[in-house]
């Protein structure tokens, strides 16, 4: 897994969201985003992260920064995950896992002993030009927005 550094070109990506549309990153030139890739849409680490994106909806709006969540889930789930918890951000389908691995947040992981292969809950804040302003790995579901608010200041 490479990590990327603060200063770094984003990696470029187009995947589908939960509404079946394709969403790319030069969507946002010009734009701030906060991408944060998770394991599982509605399981309690990743309901906690994405919810705790949506009730910063004003906050972001205020910093003009964009939010979008990115995981293995299928569209269609994305798309339930989404009606739930009323989330109204897009949610990305990376299911062959590749923009992960381009943002290094796909890599070795973990539980009860068992190694395997999976999605490393992480954050990343990208400037207007497409470069890294803040890169969090193994965030904690409700550091995502403090993460990125540290960095806006």
């Amino acid at each position: 897994m490479a990590e990327l550094k603060v200063g770094a070109r984003a990696p470029a990506f187009t995947l589908q969201d939960q509404e079946g549309k394709k969403v790319s990153l030069s969507d946002y030139k010009g734009k701030k985003l906060l991408l944060y890739f998770y394991p599982k849409a509605d399981t309690p680490g990743c309901t906690k992260q994405a919810c705790s994106v949506r009730d910063s909806a004003t906050e972001l709006k205020k910093s003009k920064v964009a939010a979008v969540g990115i995981s293995p889930d299928e569209p269609a789930k994305q798309k339930k995950f989404d009606e739930k918890y009323n989330l109204r951000f897009p949610l990305l389908s990376d299911a062959d896992h590749k923009v992960a691995a381009a943002y290094g947040a796909w890599g070795k992981k973990s539980m009860y002993g068992k190694t395997y292969e999976g999605i490393i809950r992480s954050s990343f804040l990208i400037d207007e030009a497409g470069k890294i302003a803040q890169v969090s790995y193994k965030v904690k579901p409700l550091d995502t927005i403090p993460n990125m608010k540290k960095a806006l200041s």
